[in-house]
């Protein structure tokens, strides 16, 4: 894959899958700019990401990575805070991401975006119905956003990860760890190496003739 003359926006790029996108990209030649926390910015505000948008010379390429697991538990002890958190970090975030930069990708005539949710958002995870939930809106999301660009030259997809070793993981439980690792027939956690490398070919123009898919990458647990 190469990604020479490529410019790319990847949120949550200062850390976990993010991080490992961005180096590989830039290892293969693309300019890579990154949207993330870290740098005091928030995906949760519409302004913000459109001025990092319109700052761009042009825009090829959108990963949204930026995302938090939330608290594990019950659903019937879930704040409502903390749903309307996690859902505006990880589903609003993904939304106002990939509304800011459809209209930079448009205009090239050419564009990849790929947005990051997960194995929970295909099956559900104990404990995590609002991580799941805001995963499973991602997936359904982009199936729209493929169908609404196509003929574009802009192609969107998802990629649904299972357990990665990324910074995500400290909150569960040890035992909730274990429950969910034996639901993967490879019976290890993915590298963040592993998953940015699937996520790269999402976003090469050798990648050209699939929109609005989710690409699984959990180790076998789920095979659609």
């Amino acid at each position: 894959m190469n990604f020479d003359g490529r410019v790319a926006l990847v949120t949550g790029g200062a850390s976990g899958i993010g991080a490992g996108v961005v180096d590989m990209l830039r290892e293969r030649g693309a300019e890579v700019h990154v949207f993330d926390a870290a740098n005091g910015q928030d995906v949760r505000d519409a302004d913000q990401l459109r001025a990092c948008v319109d700052a761009l010379p042009r825009l090829d390429i959108l990963v949204c990575s930026a995302g938090v697991a939330g608290t594990a538990m019950p659903l019937e002890d879930l704040p409502v805070d903390e749903w309307e958190r996690v859902m505006s970090i990880n589903a609003t975030g993904t939304f106002l991401s990939n509304r800011a930069a459809i209209p930079k990708l448009r205009a090239n005539g050419y564009g990849r975006i790929v947005n990051v949710a997960s194995i929970a958002g295909k099956e559900g995870n104990p404990l995590a119905a609002v991580y799941s939930a805001s995963k499973a809106a991602i997936i359904a999301m982009t199936k729209s956003i493929g169908k609404e660009l196509a003929g574009t030259g802009v192609l969107a997809n998802s990629i649904a990860p299972a357990l990665v070793e990324t910074p995500l993981l400290a909150p569960l439980p040890a035992d909730h760890l274990d429950h969910l690792l034996e639901r993967v027939p490879l019976r290890r956690l993915a590298t963040v190496e592993e998953i940015a490398a699937s996520i790269c070919w999402l976003a090469s123009e050798q990648m050209s003739f699939a929109t609005g898919t989710c690409l699984d990458a959990s180790g076998g647990r789920a095979t659609y």
